[in-house]
């Protein structure tokens, strides 16, 4: 499917895991059922929703894989990464929406064009929504409020997303459900991560709580970027996991040297 085709549709699941990671497995972690389980509530109310917390947790991850289960012909993504005007919202929706045509040049007829496409049932994710301008969070709220729209909205987003909707009183007042997307704990790590990738099959669960207690943190896409280390540097060097492999591994991630 061409690009243009694949605008503001859901991404394809061989995007889901950070750098595309072989051999990667989607598992239903504690935090996926529960976005699961509040997206499939907001369907239902056609309402408004927030998911949120730091970078890598696996927000999007979670939001993707339970949307493909529960609504994945009727979800449309918008995404932003910088300020976007009003204008640069409409347009957006205009081509997430497949609308057909040249956009209208003139706001009221564009708005009507976009409240007309919303009649129809959609879940439309606004992925980095800490973005947004207010004026953007109104025209959100402008088009879910229309009465003849049938709208679920979910927002998700990083550092910054929470405040900056909670700082939006009538936007806030229309939120659904809130849910913070926190690091996986030790307990969870040792169950989730042999079924993530095959690397893990078979390791010590030692050597896995001490990967996380010095390198990952609960963090998925720490753990990906570490898998994929992990596996050049087995592959390359013919040997299996152990201590000194894995910290090597862990060694190329982010850090600073005290001294």
């Amino acid at each position: 499917m061409s690009t243009a085709t694949r605008k503001g549709r859901l991404p394809q699941e061989r995007e889901d895991h950070y750098m595309r990671l072989p051999g990667a497995q989607v598992v239903s972690t504690r935090a996926l059922l529960s976005v699961r389980e509040n997206i499939r509530a907001a369907i239902q109310a056609r309402a408004m929703i927030c998911i949120y917390g730091q970078a890598g947790r696996g927000k999007s991850l979670a939001v993707n894989t339970s949307l493909r289960e529960l609504a994945p012909k009727l979800t449309r993504r918008i995404q932003f990464r910088a300020r976007p005007t009003t204008r640069d919202l409409r347009h957006e929706l205009f081509h997430a929406l497949g609308l057909q045509g040249r956009p209208p040049a003139h706001a009221i007829e564009f708005d009507r064009v976009l409240r007309g496409a919303l009649e129809q049932t959609h879940v439309l994710v606004c992925d980095e929504a800490q973005w947004l301008s207010k004026m953007c969070f109104e025209y959100l709220r402008y088009l879910w409020d229309d009465i003849g729209s049938d709208l679920t909205i979910v927002f998700t987003g990083g550092d910054g997303c929470f405040e900056m909707l909670q700082s939006e009183p009538m936007l806030e007042s229309r939120v659904y459900a809130w849910q913070e997307i926190a690091p996986m704990p030790l307990d969870e790590i040792l169950t989730v991560i042999p079924v993530f990738h095959p690397v893990w099959a078979d390791a010590d669960p030692d050597l896995i709580a001490l990967c996380d207690q010095e390198a990952a943190h609960g963090n998925f896409r720490a753990w990906a970027k570490i898998t994929h280390h992990l596996t050049v540097g087995m592959k390359e060097s013919g040997r299996i996991l152990d201590e000194d492999l894995l910290r090597w591994s862990y060694s190329k991630l982010s850090h600073r040297l005290v001294v």
